[in-house]
């Protein structure tokens, strides 16, 4: 599990970030150059010259060979170590009412108002099992003063972020269309809910300060950045006194939070973006321009997108890979393509102290079960001899759509057991 860390960073316009300083210890080793050692003895095997100076020849004494350099190899450094760390990214969590009334009774049953634990825990053992897992919570909580609602302007129980850490996840990216719903109390909510669990979040602010620095992950002395943006907000505008509170998507505002990342120590820097057309597959012009234009600026090493509530392609964009979008991990939408999810794990690698890059990326099919909401990863689901034979088509057919989507451009990202 990942170490949420603080670091202090250069103010921006319209990136709210939090932070206290995060530092780096870097080692450096340096070789000694070797020294010029005296020339060898003569040798018997040296070869007689000949000088004619109108005399028969005569031998001379032998003459040993210049020499023009040490005699000893100078000591080497061997490379530094590699490190290697997987990382783990699920899709929209969306509170519709009929799913929250399912976690009214779950809560009721452990005597709680709300209890959406039993919904992510079967995703624990893929969540957990990464260094570093972040969620995208497309919905603000509910604020103080304000009642829990859904579709179209929602405020979530609180509880929800208990499940959220309970499945084992470190944080979340919280800029989303859906980000302005319930105004500042909302977003005040949310991040004092999840500083109290000890998530990170990135992608809204509540003040001026948690603009200065990106959200900095420590996986056991590897650092990574988790930077979050949103192509609008619904029609709601940021108060003309808060421009900090949400993140919208501008590539010159990426790419000087990409740079403060690296400066403040990030090995590593991942944009998680909520973008495209709902219910499309298909990336449309919009992703495909702001997935060129943010996968351009060197300091960007992977993006993950949010939004259109149905899985969409994995494409490498110049050197970058690109998850267009992880769909639904959690919600009410009753279409089959709608309940398909998608979590991606990424394993990274690179020298110590150095700059990570993406190595693999697995998928990871889920599909929600209606009854339930259980988000129910469905190849270790499939793998029960035990399970329902509905069940068992519904997951098969839900995983054969999602990776035919997730590959569809010829990315050759394999299914993770």
């Amino acid at each position: 599990m990942a170490e949420v860390t603080y670091p202090r960073g250069t103010a921006r316009h319209h990136a709210p970030r939090v932070g206290l300083a995060l530092a780096l210890l870097l080692g450096a080793c340096g070789a000694e150059a070797g020294t010029d050692a005296a020339p060898p003895p003569p040798s018997s095997t040296t070869p007689v010259v000949a000088v004619d100076d109108g005399d028969p020849a005569t031998p001379e004494p032998p003459t040993p060979p210049p020499t023009t350099g040490p005699t000893t190899a100078p000591p080497t450094t061997a490379p530094p170590p590699e490190v290697v760390r997987t990382l783990a990214f699920g899709g929209d969590l969306l509170t519709h009412m009929p799913l929250v009334a399912e976690a009214q009774r779950d809560g009721a049953a452990a005597g709680a108002p709300y209890d959406f634990g039993p919904m992510l825990a079967p995703l624990a053992p893929i969540v957990g099992g990464a260094d570093l897992a972040l969620c995208h919570l497309e919905v603000p909580l509910v604020g103080d003063g304000q009642q829990v609602t859904g579709y179209p302007s929602f405020h979530a129980p609180r509880e929800l972020a208990g499940a959220v850490a309970g499945a084992g996840y470190d944080g979340c990216s919280t800029a989303s269309n859906h980000s302005l719903d319930g105004g500042r109390p909302a977003i005040d909510a949310t991040l004092g809910t999840f500083d109290a669990l000890g998530l990170g979040h990135v992608g809204t602010a509540r003040s001026p300060e948690e603009d200065v620095a990106p959200r900095l992950y420590s996986l056991d002395g590897v650092v990574v950045a988790h930077l979050s943006y949103a192509y609008g907000f619904n029609g709601y505008q940021p108060p003309a006194d808060a421009p900090w509170i949400v993140d919208a998507l501008d590539p010159a505002v990426v790419a000087r939070d990409a740079a403060a990342a690296r400066a403040a120590g990030a090995q590593l820097v991942v944009v998680s973006v909520h973008w495209g057309t709902e219910y499309q597959h298909e990336p449309d012009a919009y992703q495909r321009d702001m997935a060129a234009a943010v996968t351009a600026i060197a300091e960007v090493d992977l993006v993950v997108g949010h939004h259109a509530h149905v899985v969409q392609p994995i494409e490498r964009v110049g050197d970058t890979w690109v998850v267009f979008g992880l769909g639904n991990q959690l919600s009410n939408q009753s279409q089959d393509v709608r309940r398909d999810g998608l979590t991606v794990v990424v394993t990274v690698a690179g020298p110590a102290g150095g700059p990570l890059a993406v190595r693999t990326i697995e998928a990871v099919p889920t599909f929600v079960d209606l009854g339930t909401y259980e988000v129910l990863p469905t190849a270790a689901t499939l793998a029960r001899p035990d399970l329902d034979p509905g069940l068992r088509a519904a997951l098969e057919a839900s995983q054969a759509r999602t990776m035919g989507v997730v590959n569809r451009s010829g990315a050759g990202i394999a299914l993770r057991p």
